[in-house]
């Protein structure tokens, strides 16, 4: 009976632990998996000539953008881009990157827009091309800084403002305590009391 007693708290044991290290790895990977959502683009081409998003919302359906353009007359026309031809500029502006001759590399390009194909590319790289190459591109500074530049929608300023709270907000411990430090020393029980 000794024995069996041993073998059952043996396999409570291992199944406590792979429980508790699944739930650990899963709060994990969700974070780390963060699908590269579909976008709908308003992309407005402005007095210079370049283009600038005015408007940035998710989709469920595939990308795609209503480019707003200025005729020989001055007047704004709208049409409509589909994802295939937005992925096919997306597309041809990273292989510039690639060359390193692409103006969303260049320091300052965003401040007044980009061309067509960088703007695409700034904005939407991650759901057209995939997010492993968007993540590469966004880890370049001035890639990056571009971006933010080139992007002028309402949605891309209230994620970004989203993005620097999580970073800034306090890390939680496993069973909700706070990790904040402080200048007196507290006791408490296991679980943080």
């Amino acid at each position: 009976m000794k024995h069996i007693s041993s073998i059952a708290s043996g396999i409570m044991l291992g199944t406590a632990g792979v429980a508790m290290m699944s739930v650990l790895s899963g709060c994990s990977q969700g974070q780390q998996q963060e699908q590269a959502q579909n976008k709908f683009l308003v992309i407005e081409q402005q007095a210079n000539g370049k283009y600038v998003v005015v408007e940035e919302m998710p989709t469920e359906g595939p990308s795609r953008a209503i480019l707003r353009e200025y005729d020989e007359n001055g007047r704004m026309t709208e049409c409509f881009m589909s994802e295939e031809e937005m992925k096919q500029l997306a597309e041809q502006e990273y292989q510039r990157v690639q060359n390193g001759t692409s103006e969303t590399l260049q320091s300052g390009a965003g401040e007044a827009g980009m061309g067509l194909a960088g703007t695409i590319l700034a904005v939407a790289a991650g759901s057209l091309l995939g997010n492993m190459i968007g993540n590469a591109l966004m880890n370049n500074k001035a890639f990056s800084r571009n971006s933010q530049a080139a992007n002028r929608s309402a949605y891309s300023r209230s994620a970004a403002a989203k993005s620097s709270a999580k970073k800034s907000s306090s890390k939680k411990s496993f069973f909700g305590g706070s990790s904040k430090s402080s200048s007196y020393k507290k006791s408490g029980g296991f679980f943080g009391g």
